[in-house]
């Protein structure tokens, strides 16, 4: 067990120098908004427009999606380190004092700097983790805006170009 322990702790601390942009995936369970934090998310295809999350089996958000069968992908900006702390801390509303719009059947974060709204055209299996993969139904972005960034379990920003 504590060879398997080590090689997670291994695996996750390599993986964390892959720098991913930060996202909140947003959901319904019936009436009550469900979000959560994630980096696990990439454009898939063009033809259809797809893209997929990957989110941990033991996740109530997991649950969500599979239930609704929508789901958003809210990308912050890097002035949202607090959007992207609250939406990964277990609280009972996560959305208190979270503006949103909500005309996509999903919350969609109103201070995101782009946003895509998916159906759940597959649920496949991916060990711990639930490969949700999205029938792109409507996208938007902002153009004045830099993302915020997940490196080595910190946050951070993109330096200006050279």
């Amino acid at each position: 067990m504590s060879e398997t322990l080590d090689m997670t702790v291994e695996f996750r601390a390599t993986m964390s120098r892959l720098a991913t942009g930060v996202s909140v995936i947003t959901t319904c369970s019936g009436d009550t908004p469900i979000g959560m934090t994630a980096s696990a998310v990439s454009a898939l295809s063009l033809d259809p427009i797809q893209l997929l999350v990957c989110i941990g089996n033991h996740l109530y958000t997991r649950t969500a999606i599979a239930a609704h069968g929508r789901f958003a992908v809210n990308v912050l900006g890097e002035d949202s380190e607090h959007l992207a702390r609250n939406f990964a801390t277990p609280k009972a509303d996560r959305f208190a004092g979270v503006e949103t719009v909500d005309d996509h059947g999903v919350p969609v974060l109103k201070d995101a700097i782009a946003a895509v709204v998916c159906d759940v055209a597959d649920a496949l299996p991916g060990g711990d983790h639930t490969i949700f993969v999205g029938d792109v139904r409507h996208w938007a972005h902002r153009t004045d805006c830099r993302p915020l960034l997940h490196f080595a379990g910190g946050f951070g920003t993109l330096s200006s170009p050279r």
